[in-house]
C-alpha cells in the first residue's frame, strides 16, 4: 500500500476581473511584497483557509488569477473566498510560525488537518523544586516539561519501571520545598527504607543533587543514553579512587539497569547523528503520516498523525504540514531530518529549526543506502498503522445492529446502510399539509437530525406535488456552496406510485445514485425498489423489515405530531380573537402565561386582571360564562 501513489488532478480557476467584488478588487492593489501570513474568508465572515508567503502580494493576487492551473480542493476554495486578511511579518520564518499557530486556532476547512494522538499517555516531569515524574494523559501548561505521546501501553510500563530502578525519585506528591523541609514538616516513607527514594521531604539530598537525577531522566527520555552512559561510569571510578566504595556500588548498579534498558532498544543506525525520519502512506480518502526518532542510532519513539480528505493532495504537501507541525511543537531537534519528498520552503523550515535547535540541522532527501532504507522502515510502520486505523473502523462497521447488517444483504446493498432516512406525508382533508424526514444511524433514532416541513406550494391534495417539495427543500442547499449530507438508504412511505414520484423529483435534481432508495407500503408491508414492477421479497420475521417499519413509523408519529401542533395552534388562536376587544397580541400574552386556552378558561378574575387589565379580563370572564368549553371545539 505504501508504495502507491495518487495523481494530482488540476482544475482551472476561471475568475473574470468582473467577478471579484470591489471591496476585494481594493484590497489586492494595496497587499504588500513583504512576508506574512494571509486568511480567506467565507460569505459569513469564517476563515477558510490560512496561508503564508513570501510575497504577500503575488501570493494572494494569484488566486484570483484568470485560467491559473489548481488542484480540485483549491478550485473549490476560490470559489467561497469572498473576503481575505494578512498579517505582515519581518521573515519568512515568523510567517511560517505564525501561520500554524493560526491554523491550530481557527482550523480552517481547507488547510491540512492532522488528527494527532492526544488520547494516548505522556510522561511529565512537573515544575517543582523536587520534581515529580508519572504517566499523564492531560496536559497542564504550568511550565512541566511532556515526553511522548506512547503508543505501546506496555513499552510505557516498563520505561518508567526502568526509570525507577535507575533513578531514586519521590513518588509521593507532597508539596516540597525547602521551608517545610528546614521546619520538618515531613517524614520519610517506606520508598526511603528499600532504597526507591533519597528522602527529599526531610533534606537527605540537596535539591540541586536531586535535579541531576532529573536531567539524567530527560537525557534516557530523549534517547541521549550513551552520554549518560559515559558520565555514570566516569563517576563511578571517580568514587572508587576517593574509596568511597558503597557510593560506587550505587553508581554501577544504576549503569547496570541503565545498560539492561538500552539493550532492549531497537537499534536502526550506526550513526551517532540525531535523526528524526518522516513517511507518509494513503488509501483511497485518509492517510497516515508518521515520525519515527532516533537516538544514538536507537530508535527512541514514533508518533502518527491520520490525514482525512487526502484525494486532493499530494503526498509532498501532507509531509510538509507534517514536518511544520511537529517542530512548531517540538523540544528537541535532531541532526537530520530525513524526508521522503522534496520540500517546497526547504529553506524556511531549514533556517527555523537551525535558529531554533542553535546548530546546524540537515535535511536529507535519500535515493538509496542505509538513510533510504530508514524511509523504507517508516513507510511500513506508516502503513501498519493505517491498516490498524482501518481495521478498526471496520470493527466499529460491524458493531451496528444485525438489522443493519441484514439490511445490506436484503436490499443487496453494496455498503452499509448507516444513515437511514425516511419522508412522510400528513394532511387532515387536504388541509394543513405538512411532511417529516427522520433519521436513524446505525439502527437507533438521531432526533437532532429530523426535520419537519410545513408544505408551502400545495393548493390541493396531491401526493406528488407533496413528495416533489419535500424532496426539493431536503436536499437542495440553502447556501450555494453549503454541503448537503445524504443518507445511505431513502425510504418513501407508499408503494410503487410515491416511489416513482420520488424517483421523478430526484432525476430532476440529479441525485438518482447518490444513495439507495425504496418504497414501503403499508398495507402489505412490501418493499418497492425503483424500475421493478413486483415486490422485493422479505421475511416478514426479518430483523431488517422490523428496522424499516421503525423508522416509517417513527416518521409517521413525527409528521403526525407537527400536524396537530400546526391545527392545535390554529384552532386556539381563532378562539381567542373571536372573543370582542381581544386582539393578537393579547392572545399570544395569555397562551404564554397560562400555556392553553383552557388555561386562560381556568384562571381567576384577579390572575386575568394583572395580565391583562381590569377591562379585557371582565371581557374574558364574560366570554367563558357564556360559552361552554366544549362548544369551540365541537363547532
Amino acid at each position: 500500500m505504501y508504495a502507491q501513489r495518487k495523481a494530482r488532478r488540476f482544475a482551472y480557476v476561471k475568475t473574470q476581473e468582473s467577478d471579484i467584488s470591489t471591496h476585494i478588487q481594493q484590497k489586492l492593489s494595496t497587499l504588500p511584497t513583504r512576508p506574512g501570513v494571509y486568511l480567506h474568508k467565507d460569505s459569513k465572515g469564517g476563515i477558510i483557509y490560512v496561508g503564508k508567503a513570501k510575497n504577500l502580494r503575488s501570493r494572494v493576487r494569484s488566486y484570483f488569477q484568470e485560467n491559473r492551473p489548481v488542484d480540485a480542493k483549491t478550485a473549490v476554495l476560490v470559489r467561497q473566498i469572498q473576503d481575505f486578511d494578512f498579517i505582515v511579518t519581518d521573515t519568512e520564518v515568523e510567517a511560517f510560525i505564525l501561520e500554524n499557530t493560526l491554523i491550530k486556532q481557527y482550523r480552517p476547512k481547507y488547510n491540512i488537518l492532522l488528527k494527532d494522538d492526544k488520547s494516548y499517555p505522556f510522561i511529565r516531569i512537573t515544575k517543582e523544586q523536587y520534581p515529580r515524574v508519572f504517566k499523564t494523559r492531560t496536559i497542564v501548561k504550568d511550565g512541566s516539561k511532556y515526553f511522548g505521546p506512547y503508543t505501546d501501553g506496555t513499552y510505557l510500563y516498563h520505561l518508567l519501571k526502568s526509570i525507577r530502578s535507575i533513578f531514586p525519585l519521590r513518588s509521593c506528591d507532597l508539596p516540597l520545598a525547602e521551608s517545610g523541609i528546614e521546619e520538618g514538616r515531613w517524614k520519610v516513607c517506606l520508598d526511603y527504607h528499600i532504597k526507591k527514594c533519597d528522602g527529599p521531604c526531610q533534606g537527605y539530598i540537596s535539591k540541586d543533587d536531586y535535579n541531576i537525577y532529573i536531567k539524567q531522566i530527560q537525557q534516557v527520555l530523549q534517547g541521549k543514553t550513551r552520554e549518560l552512559e559515559r558520565q555514570l561510569e566516569e563517576r563511578m571510578h571517580r568514587l572508587a579512587d576517593e574509596m568511597k566504595y558503597e557510593d560506587a556500588l550505587v553508581v554501577r548498579q544504576r549503569l547496570e539497569r541503565l545498560r539492561e534498558y538500552t539493550s532492549k532498544q531497537r537499534v536502526l543506525s550506526n550513526s551517532d547523528r540525531d535523526q528524526d525520519v518522516f513517511a507518509f502512506v494513503r488509501s483511497e480518502r485518509i492517510g497516515c503520516s508518521i515520525v519515527l526518532t532516533i537516538r544514538d542510532g536507537k530508535l527512541v519513539g514514533k508518533r502518527h498523525f491520520l490525514v482525512q480528505g487526502v484525494q486532493d493532495l499530494t503526498d509532498a504537501e501532507v509531509q510538509a504540514r507534517t514536518l511544520e507541525q511537529w517542530y512548531i511543537d517540538a523540544d528537541h531537534f535532531p541532526d537530520e531530518v530525513i524526508v521522503q519528498y522534496p520540500l517546497q520552503d526547504q529553506e524556511v523550515l531549514q533556517e527555523f529549526l537551525c535558529k531554533q535547535a542553535g546548530r546546524n540541522v540537515s535535511i536529507i532527501l535519500p535515493k538509496i543506502g542505509d538513510k533510504r532504507k530508514l524511509i523504507e522502515l517508516a513507510e511500513q510502520n506508516a502503513d501498519a498503522q493505517l491498516r490498524e486505523h482501518m481495521a478498526q473502523q471496520a470493527e466499529k462497521d460491524q458493531s451496528v445492529s444485525r438489522a443493519v447488517l441484514t439490511l445490506q444483504r436484503d436490499l443487496r446493498m453494496e455498503s452499509l446502510p448507516r444513515r437511514i432516512e425516511c419522508i412522510d406525508n400528513s394532511h387532515m382533508q387536504g388541509t394543513d399539509y405538512v411532511s417529516s424526514v427522520v433519521c436513524f444511524v446505525d439502527g437507533k433514532p438521531r432526533k437532532s437530525d429530523y426535520r419537519h416541513y410545513k408544505l408551502r406550494t400545495l393548493t390541493s391534495n396531491d401526493d406528488f406535488e407533496a413528495m416533489k417539495e419535500v424532496i426539493s427543500r431536503r436536499f437542495t442547499p440553502k447556501e450555494p456552496d453549503q454541503e448537503v449530507a445524504y443518507p445511505d438508504l431513502l425510504i418513501i412511505d407508499g408503494g410503487k406510485g410515491q416511489l416513482s414520484h420520488a424517483m421523478e423529483v430526484l432525476d430532476a435534481l440529479g441525485l438518482r445514485g447518490k444513495f439507495t432508495v425504496i418504497g414501503l407500503a403499508k398495507r402489505l408491508e412490501e418493499i418497492f425498489t425503483p424500475g421493478s414492477a413486483l415486490p422485493l421479497f422479505v421475511a416478514k420475521t426479518s430483523s431488517s423489515l422490523r428496522l424499516l417499519q421503525q423508522v416509517r413509523d417513527e416518521a409517521h408519529r413525527f409528521a403526525i405530531q407537527y400536524h396537530r401542533k400546526l391545527r392545535e395552534k390554529r384552532t386556539i388562536t381563532t378562539e381567542l380573537l373571536t372573543i370582542a376587544g381581544i386582539g393578537k397580541t393579547t392572545a399570544t400574552k395569555l397562551l404564554r402565561t397560562y400555556g392553553s386556552v383552557e388555561g386562560v378558561r381556568a384562571a381567576s378574575q384577579d390572575s386575568l386582571e394583572q395580565v391583562v387589565g381590569k377591562s379585557t379580563a371582565s371581557k374574558l370572564i364574560d366570554y367563558f360564562t357564556s360559552t361552554p368549553p366544549d362548544a369551540h371545539a365541537s363547532s
